[in-house]
């Protein structure tokens, strides 16, 4: 159903409570739009949202996107789904089933109103990767029934589904590959490098690492990201991705606890742990795509997007 008569979108955004979902409806209800958020509260808060309620433009629904949903909007962003290992895990075949039936609920609901939609996959598509950095040409090295395996294979299914959607029913389809993310807002005990390693130096604890903190990863700050989403939804006809969203600038898992020890000025120190089953030893983003098609490439340096990190978990100890 096409709603051009209204001089502003109105944005549905499943997942709109959580880490990532909050920011982007800020920045959607900051150019204009009307966002109407929809989240079951499994891992999104109320407090992440809270500054919205007084909003005459923004409306929150509780639902769990296994089930259908009936709204007209111009515009969808598809973000619900647990994403931190502690989370998925917690209940992995819920975790395959929003990934799964949240996906044909949402592609539904796009074919039927005609309406973009914007999938929010994952890294994780990749695996523990033989390619380095990861290109969206890779097909990745997933173990398609380890502990992981709920969240890599819940969102490869759901790629799929969006591209059959897309050639089987002409829906308009968008596909970010997200990278390791992080910043206010983030779940303290989401189990997370970032959230964990702030925490434990917050609190004076031993700063625990797997493996010998050799392994790598890429940290994009969520103000970026989210610039990446918004100019994905708003791409050339034609350009579904898959498309990587993240920063290639790599770091070990030792530089990033050390680098958070002096930034909080803690008197943690480093302990040492067995690496978690299929945990990837290396994660970097090829973004040549993102930089041709969309014009974006990370903003945000990782000292400055800590610092603005640890004020925020620093308020959560107050």
């Amino acid at each position: 159903m096409s709603r051009d008569y209204f001089s502003n979108r109105r944005v549905l955004v499943t997942g709109g409570a959580g880490f990532v979902g909050s920011h982007l409806i800020d920045r959607l209800l900051a150019a204009g739009d009307e966002v109407l958020c929809v989240d079951n509260l499994f891992t999104g808060a109320k407090a992440n949202i809270a500054h919205l309620h007084d909003n005459p433009r923004f409306e929150f629904m509780r639902h769990d996107i296994c089930f259908p949903l009936f709204v007209e909007v111009d515009a969808i962003y598809n973000l619900a789904c647990p994403a931190s290992p502690i989370h998925y895990q917690h209940d992995p075949v819920q975790t395959t089933k929003v990934s799964v039936m949240g996906a044909i609920n949402m592609l539904g609901l796009a074919k039927r109103i005609k309406a973009p939609i914007l999938q929010a996959s994952t890294s994780e598509v990749y695996g523990d990767p033989e390619q380095h950095p990861q290109t969206e040409s890779y097909w990745g090295n997933v173990n398609p029934i380890g502990i992981r395996s709920c969240y890599d294979e819940g969102k490869r299914c759901a790629e799929t589904l969006f591209f059959d959607y897309h050639r089987q029913n002409n829906v308009e389809i968008k596909v970010a590959r997200i990278f390791n993310t992080y910043g206010p807002r983030m779940h303290p005990a989401d189990g997370r490098v970032v959230s964990n390693f702030v925490m434990q130096a917050l609190r004076g604890e031993d700063i625990t690492i797997y493996g010998d903190g050799s392994q790598t990863r890429s940290f994009c700050y969520v103000d970026d990201l989210v610039d990446g989403l918004i100019r994905l939804m708003g791409s050339r006809d034609g350009f579904t991705g898959p498309c990587n969203l993240g920063n290639p600038v790599e770091f070990t898992i030792r530089e990033l606890a050390e680098l958070v020890i002096e930034m909080v000025g803690s008197k943690s120190k480093l302990v040492q742990e067995p690496l978690p089953s299929d945990d990837p030893t290396q994660r970097k983003p090829d973004i040549s795509l993102a930089k041709k098609e969309l014009d974006w490439e990370p903003a945000v340096p990782l000292c400055e997007g800590l610092a603005k990190t640890i004020d925020y978990f620093r308020t959560l100890q107050n």
